[in-house]
């Protein structure tokens, strides 16, 4: 059976300092990890995203090698195996997506506000994504209560309101979905961030169409 998996999963911005700061070095290998999700993501042909995020992946391992206690990269690793078993597809993605959970889950353990609460946005977009038992661990009673958790602490982010919006299209809560890609699309900018922006409000603008259909 083909397990159709499309997860883009993105981040807001840094918070003030948190649990564990990141060094110099982590910063930047954070940054280099986001432009770079951006780049395959947004930019690259559909058939090179799957080798390019594995790529992606082996930096992410090597960031948290030097600091195995960060939780914005872990929180990053999450995401990153997350877009790679979207762009993989199949049975084979499910692999995947569990060492995705699993790094997320750990970086909430360790700072659940860390990038803006980012790991429950992207916990609450696998949950309502992955298949549900005996194939996967999909729950979409855990997906809204963990894009929920997103919201509280990030209400005008992107990401959070984007995934909340397309988790409710699904459920059928369609004006619910109108309002929460409507604030998707109205939120600030991200410094360094702006090809993640740009793709996301693509993406939104595309979802508001469609349930704006669903409400005529």
């Amino acid at each position: 059976m083909r397990i159709l998996i499309s997860l883009c999963l993105a981040l807001g911005g840094l918070l003030s300092l948190p649990a564990f700061a990141l060094s110099d070095s982590g910063q930047q290998a954070l940054g280099q990890l986001q432009t770079r999700w951006a780049e395959i993501r947004y930019e690259l042909p559909e058939k090179q995203r799957e080798a390019a995020f594995a790529g992606l992946a082996k930096e992410a391992d090597q960031a948290l090698a030097s600091e195995p206690k960060a939780a914005e990269l872990l929180i990053w690793r999450g995401i990153i195996l997350s877009t790679w078993a979207g762009a993989k597809g199949g049975l084979g993605a499910l692999d995947l997506v569990k060492q995705a959970r699993a790094s997320l889950e750990q970086a909430l353990a360790m700072d659940p506000k860390a990038l803006d609460g980012s790991a429950y946005t992207s916990l609450g977009s696998l949950y309502y994504q992955v298949p549900g038992w005996p194939i996967g661990f999909g729950d979409d009673e855990k997906a809204e209560a963990m894009l929920k958790q997103a919201l509280a602490l990030n209400p005008k982010g992107i990401d959070p309101n984007y995934f909340y919006g397309d988790y409710l299209l699904r459920q059928k809560r369609y004006a619910e979905a109108r309002a929460a890609l409507e604030t998707a699309l109205q939120a600030p900018d991200r410094p360094g961030r702006e090809l993640a922006d740009k793709g996301r409000r693509e993406e939104a603008r595309a979802l508001l169409a469609e349930v704006r259909k669903k409400l005529e």
